[in-house]
């Protein structure tokens, strides 16, 4: 496999650690055992995996869009999907959670996430539309 191809699946396993990550801090936020913040765990979260995720997704694009590729366009676009109906799934959740627990960051991270991986599908459907290169066979040959 080609570096895009790769980069690509490290995204797709970054963008499935955030929404499991996200999940897992609302599931436990509706029955809280003790109390915590829930701020600095999100800064952290987005931090670790969405960022680097975004950063990954748009540098295998960067690397595949003169050739073209299939698998790197749809691990690109599965990301966005994935990314898309967990922090829908997290908004459901966050119905549940208590008021003292509701941060500005837990609120609005879904619905910031979901708008950023719109594009984040549009970049990968692009892979599909792009025609490959013919590859050369010399070294020299201009």
């Amino acid at each position: 496999m080609a570096i895009e191809k790769w980069i690509s699946v490290a995204s797709l396993g970054l963008f499935i650690m955030f929404v499991a990550q996200m999940i897992s801090i609302s599931v436990y936020l509706t029955h809280p055992s003790h109390d915590i913040d829930p701020s600095s765990q999100i800064k952290e979260f987005i931090s670790i995996s969405i960022a680097p995720a975004i950063i990954l997704a748009g540098s295998s694009y960067l690397l595949g869009r003169r050739y073209g590729s299939r698998l790197t366009g749809s691990l690109i676009i599965s990301g966005g999907i994935i990314t898309i109906i967990g922090m829908y799934y997290v908004t459901i959740l966050i119905k549940q959670i208590q008021d003292a627990y509701l941060v500005p960051e837990l609120t609005i991270a879904p619905f910031v996430f979901m708008a950023t991986s719109i594009p984040i599908i549009i970049i990968g459907s692009l892979l599909f539309r792009l025609k490959p290169m013919p590859k050369r066979d010399y070294f020299f040959d201009r």
